[in-house]
């Protein structure tokens, strides 16, 4: 499970995901990428998820890279317990995504490759995704 190490601040406010993202938005390392066309919270669930498919995918064949990060604490009260008392422990981890981020990126396949391979992925994703190539 993906969470960070260390943190200066344990809980962390809600916050707001509007507009548009202006870091990441470009295929840096691999071939191709897996970009972001709306705003949600990805668990790290989520990310484990798609490297599960990734991997299965690519066989030892290719390469991948993961270009998010969980680390935005997400807290949960228990269950059955009464308003008050506090904001709840820290339940799991998720990465604020806004449109435009780039996911995952891969490389060393085909083309039909990794458009089969992301296809799959983005069943994985609560948001919806774009295949890109590197420009």
């Amino acid at each position: 499970m993906l969470q960070p190490k260390k943190m200066k601040h344990r809980k962390w406010h809600k916050g707001r995901s509007k507009g548009v993202e202006t870091r990441g938005t470009e295929v840096n390392f691999g071939s191709f990428g897996l970009q972001s066309l709306g705003t949600k919270w990805i668990t790290n669930n989520q990310i484990e998820a798609c490297k599960k498919v990734i991997l299965k995918q690519l066989k030892k064949k290719g390469k991948m890279w993961v270009r998010i990060f969980p680390q935005k604490p997400i807290t949960a009260k228990g269950g059955e317990v009464g308003m008050g008392g506090g904001k709840g422990a820290v339940d799991h981890y998720v990465f604020p995504v806004k449109p435009g981020r780039i996911l995952f990126e891969l490389d060393g396949i085909t083309e039909e490759m990794a458009k089969k391979t992301f296809k799959k992925v983005t069943e994985k994703l609560p948001i919806r995704t774009k295949f890109i190539t590197q420009a």
